[in-house]
């Protein structure tokens, strides 16, 4: 999965629409932005309908903030 679109975001966290790589679905979904988040839980993440994670070339999006800033 990777995210599509940020809707929403208070301090480090946010609502955003995921979507996956493989077959396009979409889900609506929270996270925050920090690095280990954009670098390791996003691209774990499986798809509910085909069940499959982010490929090789996932690349994470950068943090509105600096990892360490007190936001």
């Amino acid at each position: 999965m990777k995210i599509k679109e940020i809707l929403s975001q208070h301090r480090r966290d946010f609502t955003a629409i995921y979507v996956c790589e493989h077959c396009g679905n979409e889900e609506k979904g929270n996270g925050y932005d920090d690095g280990y988040f954009h670098q390791t839980v996003i691209p774990n993440k499986k798809c509910s309908k085909c069940g499959k994670t982010a490929g090789a070339s996932y690349e994470p999006m950068k943090t509105k903030y600096p990892d360490g800033m007190q936001v």
